[in-house]
């Protein structure tokens, strides 16, 4: 039996079904005795006390083990659950609804987690994990339970479940799992990272059923193709093996990639940086081998936090980048994309009915203006510290472009008034995943400095498919032909006025997009840190004269199922393995 689900982490895996039964959280109310409650808020506090303990433990280990970016995971853990909006929530629970402490947990963070997982952000929707993990954890503290843990035994272990909590997979035994599949999650949750930080193969979405597997029963994770095969035959066995060892292979030959330039095999060089959203980030992508920073998210300073940063907060944060990257290194600093479906309690943004098309990103700067000017002011100071560049996000109009320039301007003669130095020619440039800005590239590439293709919201408004709608997501395919030939018009238009262009979606780490971008002319890809070295081993592989005449046919075709069949047979003609290539894609 094969259960087809998406890949969370790459690798093979071939071990003992082990169930993981989640047990019922939908308990009966549990009330107390209003002369209970402050023995109840008691058990809170030390619950409290008990959880930020175990995971500053924790913190501390991954830090100890050199998985400073994934460790962070459990700094944000920790910061939640000294959080006022939801120990406040379940205080509130306890003193006013006279909630037992346990039943009041359970509440307030589903009722957190509900709310994030009904955004359109695919990333906060995935928070809303991160959510229930916290409130298991105080939990178990308030009933002194331990957390359950692999036990060792005498095989491997496959684990299957709805769902696994990113701070249990921490703590696995990597002897004893060696894989794992369930139900919920998302390749982007901090389960997966967690799991790809181990190496540990995973498949989300495969497992619909729990009782179509058997405690005990041999399992086979394929975290490439997103596979579960139950009770293989002795020549999936024997094939399986075989995979995971050329699997293993290739990943030690992608570590001599870690400082090489990125250049085609022809000779051109592309720059290769990573989409970062923290300090961090910065660092691992440093580590990972990245040239710079693409794209850096700063809507992350701004969201959930009751406040808004102040421009020497902002700075801080801008110059440690800077410093983790290095200062010859480009950093392309994004003003906060904001709005609709990411929410800002600061602002107190009504609520919309089609988030993505409404009051968002640079509109919302436009009309905060001393929002914008306080974060343009704090990148153009931290641009005297490197090479920094600043970007404006969903661009639709000239207007627009001409306003946001304007305050630049302006927030640099406030600058200069006051004797701060910054960057007088700060490259400025704008994000094109807006049709309108695609159609008028040409015009705006004589104003701009670079261009930078937004692929995720390109796609999907050229396609009109939204992303996180299962019944148009078949459509949301940055292979489709009409979503080409606006990229590579796009692309045209910048080489024709000479600035660069480069693209930060998903679309710049995919394999059957790379030689198809090469072709067009891209000069900077910028991918998730994980990404860079597979990035970069497959542009090595890559003849870019070859691909220009790979991109003649493929944009002769007007179906996204043959133009994938053609760049799956021009990798195959090159006797390079497009399915290694793919995986090494899928893996980070």
């Amino acid at each position: 039996m094969i259960l087809q689900g998406v890949p969370a982490s790459a690798g093979y895996a071939i071990g003992k079904a082990r169930i993981i039964r989640e047990e019922v959280s939908h308990q009966p109310v549990a009330k107390i005795d209003p002369s209970t409650v402050a023995g109840e808020l008691e058990r809170l506090e030390a619950a409290l006390a008990r959880a930020a303990d175990e995971l500053s433990r924790l913190h501390a280990k991954w830090i100890g083990d050199g998985r400073e970016q994934e460790a962070e995971i459990f700094e944000g853990h920790l910061y939640l659950i000294r959080d006022e909006e939801l120990t406040s929530l379940i205080r509130s629970k306890i003193a006013d609804d006279y909630f037992q402490a346990e039943f009041a947990v359970r509440e307030a963070a589903e009722d957190i987690a509900s709310r994030l997982s009904r955004l359109d952000d695919p990333y906060l929707q995935l928070r809303s994990a991160d959510i229930r993990d916290i409130g298991d954890r105080i939990c178990r503290c308030l009933s002194n339970k331990q957390e359950e843990r692999a036990a060792p035994g005498s095989e491997r272990e496959i684990l299957i479940a709805e769902d696994l909590l990113p701070t249990y997979i921490a703590q696995l035994d990597n002897e004893v799992v060696v894989g794992f599949a369930t139900s919920l999650g998302g390749a982007t949750s901090h389960t997966a990272i967690i799991a790809r930080s181990l190496g540990l193969p995973a498949v989300i979405g495969a497992v619909t059923n729990l009782e179509r597997i058997e405690e005990g029963q041999t399992i086979i994770v394929d975290g490439v193709e997103g596979k579960v095969i139950v009770d293989p035959s002795e020549e999936d066995l024997a094939s399986y093996g075989e995979l995971r060892e050329r699997y293993l292979r290739r990943l030690n030959e992608l570590r001599a990639f870690g400082n090489r330039p990125t250049r085609t095999s022809d000779g051109h060089l592309v720059e290769l940086t990573a989409n970062i959203g923290s300090v961090k980030e910065a660092s691992s992508a440093a580590d990972c081998g990245a040239e710079g920073i693409g794209l850096f998210r700063t809507e992350f300073l701004f969201m959930e936090r009751n406040d808004l940063p102040d421009e020497d907060e902002q700075f801080e944060v801008y110059r440690d980048i800077v410093q983790a990257i290095g200062p010859e290194a480009p950093v392309v600093i994004r003003t906060m994309d904001i709005g609709g479906d990411k929410e800002l309690p600061a602002l107190n943004l009504p609520k919309e009915q089609n988030p993505f098309l409404g009051f968002r990103a640079i509109r919302i700067s436009l009309e905060k203006m001393d929002l914008f000017k306080t974060q343009l002011r704090a990148i153009l100071r931290a641009s005297a510290l490197g090479n920094i560049s600043i970007m404006f996000p969903m661009i639709s109009t000239m207007q627009e472009l001409s306003r946001a320039m304007e305050a630049v301007e302006a927030a640099k003669r406030e600058l200069a008034e006051q004797g701060v130095p910054f960057d007088r020619a700060v490259p400025i440039g704008i994000m094109i995943e807006v049709p309108a800005a695609a159609i008028l590239a040409d015009r705006f590439a004589k104003v701009v400095d670079f261009f930078s293709i937004g692929t995720n919201d390109l796609v999907q408004y050229t396609m009109a498919a939204d992303r996180m709608n299962a019944k148009v997501m078949h459509m949301n395919n940055g292979l489709e032909p009409a979503v080409l030939r606006l990229i590579y018009n796009v692309i045209q238009a910048a080489v024709a006025e000479r600035i660069p262009v480069g693209m930060c979606g998903e679309m710049a780490g995919q394999p059957l997009a790379i030689p198809l971008l090469l072709g067009m002319g891209l000069q900077k890809f910028s991918v998730s840190g994980g990404s860079i070295l597979a990035t970069r081993e497959l542009i090595s592989r890559i003849d870019r004269r070859e691909a220009q005449e790979l991109l003649k046919d493929a944009l002769e075709l007007d179906d996204p199922d043959k133009i994938k069949a053609c760049v799956e047979k021009w990798y195959a003609n090159r006797q390079a393995s497009i399915m290694m290539e793919v995986a090494l894609g899928k893996s980070q």
